[in-house]
């Protein structure tokens, strides 16, 4: 078998059939020529199936050693479909620290289909247990999660889960499957949004899902299929093209990151830091056993009383962006922007202050990262 950062460049359908182009190329065609009728021809309709993101899915499922992948219109929507295979009256436990969009969707869209959740910290294996009812299908969490970039120790909740007959659904997209493949660590089902590090470059919105199951995969091929929220051949296209690199770029993301934190470490603006690859991070020792490598994402917050509108204003290098995963370095705020759609004491309660920053390290020269965060911190003075 091939090594991973291989697989990336050779994996899926990387060349064509027909004409041994290396690229796969973009099938733009909405349906397809029947021969016979009645039978069962490979391509019949692009919601039902693409020749484009059919590549995208297989190599997707290659990365994540699952039996099936299947791509999205965006993250959201890979996330959706995979909590439509449930039904009315199910109870999900949900880890506590997970991106503002998926407490968007439980609590403004699944909830009102009669589901129901329990948010617990998902790194305590008595709350989880504690949490479990008997009607509890799965359980669903982030790691490292989004913005606080928690631990969450896979193995053991899968190993949890599978005592209860539960199904576990990993959120992988800060980790990717370069430096985490939860399948392989006993989850179910993995997803991604893979607007973010799988492609790569800040250019297409999408999202994954990745299963182990045979059973789960039908679902999720049904469910697809039915709800239609399929990812372009275009798109398609493109989150392939990001994926080649994924390898390259990740180690110069890793190396900036370590770059970045070292310096966030010596400066008096900055009160806390949380990035796995503190060997006195909570977690770190579990990120250690269960990554390849910390990844890119930083979370740091301001000291008390620090003007963190004034901070992300006067950066001039790194953009102010709600996105992460991108060749460029992001920066944002997340009571404002990404998690600005949960109440203000529930994210006090969770540890999102006013003042949390999280940075997205891109692939620049870090030293002018670093110049661009110290002039901005120097604005503070």
């Amino acid at each position: 078998m091939t090594k991973f950062n291989t697989q990336l460049i050779h994996g899926g359908n990387s060349e064509d059939p027909t004409t041994g182009a290396v690229s796969t190329p973009i099938y733009r065609a909405s349906t397809f020529h029947q021969r016979v009728l009645g039978g069962h021809p490979k391509w019949e309709y692009s919601r039902t199936g693409n020749p484009t993101r059919a590549a995208l899915e297989k190599l997707m499922a290659q990365l994540e050693e699952g039996v099936a992948g299947f791509a999205f219109a965006s993250g959201s929507a890979a996330i959706a479909t995979v909590f439509a295979m449930y039904s009315r009256g199910d109870h999900f436990i949900v880890g506590k620290d997970v991106y503002g969009g998926t407490f968007r969707l439980i609590n403004q869209v699944l909830k009102r289909f009669g589901m129901t959740f329990t948010i617990v910290d998902t790194r305590d294996l008595a709350a989880i247990e504690a949490a479990i009812q008997d009607n509890t299908v799965a359980i669903y969490f982030e790691t490292p999660t989004n913005p606080l970039l928690q631990i969450t120790d896979i193995r053991a909740v899968t190993a949890l889960a599978r005592r209860h007959h539960l199904r576990t659904i990993v959120d992988n997209t800060f980790a990717t499957p370069y430096n985490q493949q939860p399948l392989t660590l006993g989850a179910d089902v993995v997803v991604h949004s893979a607007t973010k590090y799988l492609a790569g470059h800040s250019d297409v919105v999408a999202g994954v899902a990745v299963t182990n199951d045979p059973a789960i995969a039908d679902q999720l091929a049904f469910l697809q299929n039915s709800l239609g929220a399929t990812l372009g051949p275009d798109d398609s296209w493109l989150v392939q093209r990001g994926i080649k690199t994924l390898a390259a770029r990740m180690r110069i993301h890793e190396e900036n990151a370590a770059a970045v934190v070292d310096f966030l470490q010596g400066d008096a603006h900055v009160a806390k830091i949380y990035y796995p690859g503190l060997a006195d991070f909570p977690g770190h020792d579990i990120a250690a056993k269960q990554m390849r490598g910390f990844g890119a994402m930083i979370a740091f917050e301001l000291r008390a009383g620090l003007d963190t509108k004034q901070f992300v204003e006067h950066l001039h290098l790194i953009d102010l962006a709600e996105s992460l995963g991108g060749i460029e370095s992001l920066i944002e705020v997340p009571a404002v922007m990404t998690h600005g759609s949960i109440p203000r004491a529930v994210r006090l309660r969770d540890g999102i202050s006013d003042e949390l920053i999280r940075l997205s390290v891109g692939i620049e020269d870090a030293t002018d990262i670093i110049a661009d965060l110290k002039q901005a911190l120097g604005q503070l003075d």
